[in-house]
């Protein structure tokens, strides 16, 4: 699934900053870094010990010049076995430390330094669903057995410290996509109905956050995660994004076979289980900014888009009342600018859903970096604080007078313009920190696709730089699964939903060397370990 770049003013989309220190850490913030500084520290001390080792028998081998002594041989397997334990115990204590922070992330923060410097002070407002509070506070988080095995196969291969890296990221929650029909009924975590069984089985039950991703004539500006229902069928039985029509029939398929399925588990899991759901990336984004493409512009891909989201959220609103809903919400490069954001509000206002909206979800399998939060959204424009780290832009989206040029930045807007644009909607937001743990990796930053040097960023958390307005940073797309495959797959056959950005100059398999990418949601053992190896996850 891309985060597609806007057509016209937008088309620097996706930017990546370098990330700084924004507001007064939290208690628990500054223990997380004290604890990851202790861990590296940690490294230093046993890459002194490897290399005294080493070469304290390289020093040996040139001073002897005879045949060596009996009980020589021995000696070093003892010193390379002792490294190697040290180099375990390292690893095993990095894991560790990510597990016990990953718990501390479940209790609270009472530091009043964390709360909202941005809206405090503003007129109240009816009590809507968003006000419930936050759905991701003091809960245990579920993860994905599915995701720990695809973990494990990579591991069994990496080495140093990826395989390290790899292996404190067993412990960390990220959503599961319900990208076809499939998935929703059946046993076993490869599905909703048995994830939620699995969940519901803890004790206490454990949160899980899902993906609703199948949309008639789905991800009309790519063509790497096209979907499974169409509004109109072609005869290979993929959708024809062109013809005209109100998308009825999708429209039936989709409420039918679909959501009204998801809502029946869910129903029946109500109460039971806390759930969190992201409502169809990219759709409404699409929809405000994408029209001039003939795929996303047709009357009846808007009709789907529209009736779809509409009915997505209402359905499942009814049935799970303590569901927490976010709608997709792009990212700062695509619709943070001021007159993209107008459109996508009005779009939002005509939904009639706000009500039941805990808020919005940005930099859905984005690359966007968080950054520094400014004290007000559009602080950086008109080259107001150019030295201040906020305003780090190195996409140059400022200059094209976009004030969000980092996520943080861009959940203010969110906030901002939807709390005036729409009556009694304070919403609230949550960021994909799967993989933008690098915030200058990209030589164009309208890149989406399987982007080369990224890494994987900040752990699921509630600690968030402004706790009023971002709800948590969690693993949205899981990292490992794949954007999208390259022209020709890992076995040598064509890709039928190739897509030219996936073979851009930042997509892992356009450089020589580099492996082929196989399709979007497959694991990508590549593209892990070099997540993994650049990764930020504190």
């Amino acid at each position: 699934m891309p985060s597609d770049a806007p057509v016209g003013e937008s088309t620097a989309a996706a930017t990546a900053l370098k990330d700084g220190t924004g507001a007064s850490p939290s208690p628990a913030t500054r223990s997380f870094r004290l604890v990851h500084a202790m861990v590296a520290l940690v490294f230093v001390v046993v890459a002194v010990v490897i290399g005294i080792v080493l070469g304290a028998s390289g020093g040996r081998d040139e001073l002897a010049a005879a045949p060596a002594v009996a009980g020589r041989d021995d000696n070093a397997a003892r010193n390379a076995t002792n490294v190697t334990n040290v180099t375990n115990d390292t690893c095993a204590l990095a894991v560790a430390t990510v597990e016990a922070l990953l718990a501390g992330n479940r209790t609270p923060s009472l530091d009043p330094s964390s709360r909202s410097r941005s809206l405090r002070g503003k007129a109240s407002h009816t009590l809507t669903r968003g006000d419930t509070g936050n759905p991701f506070e003091s809960r245990p988080f579920y993860v994905n057995p599915t995701y720990i095995s695809e973990l494990e196969s990579s591991i069994a291969t990496a080495e140093d410290e990826v395989k390290c890296t790899l292996e404190s990221m067993r412990g960390v929650p990220s959503a599961f996509w319900l990208d076809s029909k499939a998935k929703i009924l059946g046993k076993g975590s490869n599905t909703m109905q048995g994830i939620l069984q699995d969940a519901a089985s803890k004790s206490p039950p454990q949160l899980v956050v899902f993906i609703v991703y199948d949309l008639p004539n789905r991800d009309c500006h790519a063509k790497a995660s096209n979907g499974e229902i169409c509004c109109t069928y072609k005869e290979d039985g993929s959708c024809d994004y062109i013809k005209a029509g109100d998308c009825s029939a999708g429209l039936d398929e989709y409420s039918s076979e679909y959501i009204d399925k998801i809502a029946g588990v869910l129903r029946h899991f109500e109460g039971l289980v806390p759930v969190v759901l992201v409502i169809e990336p990219d759709s409404l984004p699409n929809l405000s900014t994408n029209q001039a493409d003939p795929r996303c512009g047709s009357s009846a891909t808007m009709a789907a888009y529209r009736g779809g989201v509409s009915y997505a959220v209402q359905r499942i609103a009814q049935a799970a009342p303590s569901a927490a809903i976010y709608l997709d919400a792009g990212h700062g490069g695509w619709l943070g600018w001021k007159s993209n954001m107008k459109d996508y509000v009005a779009t939002i206002r005509s939904l009639n859903v706000s009500s039941h909206l805990r808020g919005f979800a940005t930099n859905v399998a984005g690359y966007q970096a968080l950054g520094v939060m400014c004290p007000t959204y559009d602080f950086c424009l008109n080259s107001a604080h150019p030295e201040h780290a906020c305003c780090v832009d190195p996409c140059g989206l400022i200059e094209q007078w976009n004030p969000s040029q980092n996520e943080h930045n861009y959940a203010l807007h969110l906030r901002e313009a939807m709390s005036e644009g729409i009556p009694s909607f304070m919403p609230h937001v949550i960021i994909d920190t799967g993989r933008n743990g690098v915030a200058d990796e990209r030589q164009r930053c309208s890149n989406w696709c399987n982007v080369r040097g990224a890494g994987v960023g900040l752990l699921s958390s509630t600690e968030t730089a402004d706790k009023d307005i971002i709800d948590a940073y969690w693993w949205l797309k899981t990292p490992g699964e794949c954007d999208g495959c390259t022209q020709t797959l890992p076995d040598g056959s064509f890709c039928p939903r190739f897509d030219a950005d996936c073979a851009s100059e930042d997509s892992i398999g356009s450089a020589s060397g580099e492996p082929r990418a196989p399709e979007a949601g497959v694991w990508f053992d590549y593209q892990i370990k070099q997540l993994a190896a650049n990764a930020k996850m504190t």
